[in-house]
């Protein structure tokens, strides 16, 4: 099932220019434990994760608080966190590499990478092109019940790989009318998001996680980064998730069917990782091509990190962009550097 529910062990650690005055330990690195143990209370948070990238190099980072609320069970620097809908712009970059090789345009439509559908898909989802279905401008709604419903009848499908699975879902979904023209409005769509990686698996012939895995966890060194629930079955050796419940304790959420984002909308959301391969993922990026590896060219990565649309949704649910701009995975706003400003997401798409 599609939901937007509160992650509140999962905070990414923030790309600043700064480590809010403290000195520098040595090996290299500060702590930050100290300045993120009272946003646990100020929050109530039950862990919390940060790093600071400066120049490419992890300058300082903490990790604080229990892996499951209730219990005494210390995080480390290492726990994986799920990381949401950051997920997307990995799936952006994995587009990006594709686009370059010559696998697929920016501009490739529905219709033309899936051409034995055409005759059966709504006529306004012909041309909704890559492009647009990563920047949520394809017309795609945002989380609907019909999508909901999708997701819910996949579960019963038997015997099929994930990218099967996706091309099942896929069918079904590119049958529904938009709602708007593409490329017009913004509307944040998971489902466009698994559509997306979908056209991926065609091109390429490989599944999205094969293709995230190689290209991105292993390319960059990602040695924490992997894929569902990111506490193991039966264990608790993770930060897990956390659901918010009126009047009651938050709910722990155990690795499962209920753990994670449902395997078929991977591309939309369900990599984890530890704060410090988050940070190297943050650092890489900021630096703007100039970091090893060259994965994609430097006019690329521009593109990847260019806004495309602004936002402006102050009712927007839990973990869904309110404002600022979105483009290829990324949300752009503009924020104080500060300690709060630090800290300031404390809520994940799930």
């Amino acid at each position: 099932m599609l939901r937007q529910i509160r992650t509140i062990s999962a905070v990414l650690g923030a790309l600043m220019m700064a480590t809010c005055g403290q000195g520098q330990a040595q090996g290299g690195s500060a702590s930050l434990d100290h300045i993120l143990t009272p946003y646990l209370e100020r929050y109530d948070l039950p862990a919390l994760a940060a790093a600071v990238v400066k120049d490419g190099s992890i300058i300082a980072s903490g990790a604080v608080g229990t892996r499951r609320a209730g219990t005494v069970t210390p995080v480390t620097i290492n726990d994986r966190f799920h990381i949401g809908s950051d997920t997307k712009a990995m799936t952006a970059l994995i587009a990006a590499m594709l686009v370059e090789e010559g696998t697929i345009q920016w501009r490739s439509t529905v219709g033309e990478v899936f051409p034995e559908l055409a005759a059966t898909m709504a006529a306004e989802v012909k041309n909704v092109t890559l492009e647009q279905l990563l920047c949520h401008t394809s017309g795609i709604p945002s989380d609907t019940e019909s999508h909901d419903k999708l997701v819910q009848q996949s579960f019963a499908q038997e015997k099929l790989n994930l990218d099967e699975l996706r091309y099942w879902v896929s069918k079904q979904l590119i049958n529904q009318p938009l709602q708007s023209p593409p490329g017009t409005k913004f509307a944040y769509a998971n489902m466009g998001y698994m559509l997306a990686g979908a056209m991926l698996e065609r091109v390429s012939g490989k599944t999205w996680e094969e293709l995230i895995v190689t290209r991105v966890f292993d390319a960059l060194g990602l040695t924490t980064a992997g894929l569902g629930p990111q506490s193991t079955l039966g264990r608790v050796d993770a930060p897990l998730g956390h659901e918010a419940r009126d009047g009651r304790s938050p709910k722990p959420l155990l690795a499962g069917p209920g753990g994670d984002n449902p395997e078929v909308i991977g591309p939309a959301g369900t990599a984890h990782m530890s704060v410090l391969d988050f940070a190297l993922w943050a650092g890489w990026n900021a630096g703007s091509g100039s970091v090893a590896p060259a994965l994609v060219q430097q006019d690329t990565l521009r593109k990847l990190h260019t806004p495309v649309v602004q936002m402006a949704n102050p009712d927007a649910p839990p973990g869904t962009p309110a404002m600022g701009a979105y483009g290829f995975g990324w949300l752009t706003i503009k924020t104080p550097i500060s300690r709060d400003a630090f800290c300031f997401m404390a809520a994940q798409t799930r």
